[in-house]
């Protein structure tokens, strides 16, 4: 692939990406935590992203699939390949500059210049000899200017080994300096700005609201189907709502055709309202349902009041979270509950419920929600999600339907119950 070709595919996906979202670079931007103009060169293919973490979170963002996902991050391995290629080694120079060091350093040949009174030391073949003390008390008697040549050899033989230690000892310890020695590894200053300890106390920073889950709700506390992969008689009678969760574990049960779920958003100030803008619902996974038995919790049961929620089509390529209407029957005349879209505004004081039905008839649907939030300066996303787990419906047509006898105490099925689908 040419050097500049993974990085044109990747910037096209990612722009394809934005221009299904449409939103704007400074909209999508602000969820990424990036600059509009940091967004546009991605798109332009004028940079690469260090990280694909911003990557991935932009394509959850645009509503990519597991395969769009899987390609772009295929397509960004390669881009970011191809910068770390054209980026120029630094480091290299800098050994050239070793060798030069020591060159300057034959200074100490001037050293020489003390045999220069060598040369001076024919002042002595004059024949007045007594002249030579009287005038030059330091070298004493003339004899000893003759045998003086033989010690002032010795320093000049002795020259040449002292430079090339000296010229040594430099090289170790200019090589020591680049190479990083062990003594200076703890002041290293190039550590302390890769850290970035800017972002960090930001991370450290606790939402500023709080928020729970409850999974194993069922339609008027009383109607919800449930897939097991058990034979009837090793199926437990049907529990209370409260005990839901712990007869599901129990039997590895998958929700069947509907999955409801109920988020609780709250602010932790009673003056600082958190702004929640939107909630979205990423599929991660699809398969054909399981061919387990399916088990009605209830039959003919139904509640005089259906809260307002959202109602998310699993089935669909690209899930929405759509607000419904609710209804009250429980009066002299039924009313309409209104649904809320967002934004809405949660405090410490004035929590808000969020009532999710997805529902699937031919998927193993594996799926989670994803809220956006602003406070003041702060804005951000929160993965929603079964206990760290995603979410699982599973559709129930053609499955062998089981209903609870509490006369009899045992499962019997549909048609013996006398009811149908």
């Amino acid at each position: 692939m040419p050097k500049d070709a993974a990085v044109e595919e990747f910037a096209g996906r990612v722009r394809a990406l934005k221009a299904r979202d449409g939103r704007s670079y400074e909209a999508l931007g602000r969820r990424l935590s990036v600059s509009a103009s940091t967004l546009h060169r991605y798109c332009s293919g004028a940079t690469v992203p260090e990280e694909y973490a911003v990557v991935d979170r932009l394509a959850l963002l645009c509503g990519a699939d597991e395969e769009e996902r899987r390609a772009l991050e295929t397509a960004w391995t390669e881009a970011d390949r191809t910068r770390r290629r054209a980026a120029p080694p630094v480091p290299t120079p800098a050994p050239t500059s070793v060798p030069s060091a020591p060159e300057p350093k034959p200074e100490p040949e001037p050293e020489p210049s003390a045999p220069d009174p060598e040369p001076s030391a024919p002042v002595s073949s004059p024949d007045p000899e007594p002249t030579a003390p009287v005038s030059s008390p330091a070298p004493e008697p003339a004899p000893a200017a003759l045998e003086a040549p033989r010690p002032r050899r010795t320093p000049s033989l002795l020259t040449p080994l002292l430079v090339t230690a000296a010229v040594a000892l430099v090289v170790l310890a200019l090589a020591a300096a680049l190479l990083g020695h062990p003594s200076r590894t703890p002041s290293a200053p190039t550590t302390a700005p890769t850290s970035s300890p800017s972002p960090s106390p930001e991370k450290e920073q606790p939402l500023p609201f709080t928020w729970t889950i409850g999974s194993q709700l069922w339609q008027g506390d009383c109607g919800h189907t449930y897939l097991v992969d058990r034979a009837p008689r090793a199926v437990a009678p049907p529990p209370v709502t409260a005990d839901a969760r712990a007869w599901a574990g129990a039997h590895g049960a998958v929700h069947g055709g509907e999955t409801l779920v109920r988020v609780t958003v709250q602010g932790r100030s009673p003056s600082t309202a958190v702004v929640l803008h939107a909630l979205h619902v990423r599929v991660v996974g699809r398969a054909a349902p399981p061919p387990w038995d399916a088990y009605r919790m209830g039959e003919g049961c139904g509640g005089a009041v259906t809260p307002r929620h959202f109602a998310v089509d699993l089935d669909r390529p690209r899930p929405l979270a759509r607000p419904v209407d609710g209804h009250d029957a429980s009066g002299a005349e039924s009313r309409t509950i209104p649904a809320v879209s967002f934004p809405y505004k949660v405090t410490a004081s004035d929590p808000e419920e969020l009532l999710v039905s997805a529902r699937t008839a031919g998927c193993d649907c594996r799926w989670y929600l994803e809220l956006e939030w602003s406070s003041g300066d702060r804005s951000g996303t929160v993965r929603i999600t079964d206990g760290g787990k995603p979410f699982r419906t599973s559709g129930i047509a053609g499955r062998p339907a089981y209903a609870y006898d509490t006369v009899e105490g045992r499962w019997i099925t549909a048609a013996e119950s006398g009811q149908s689908g």
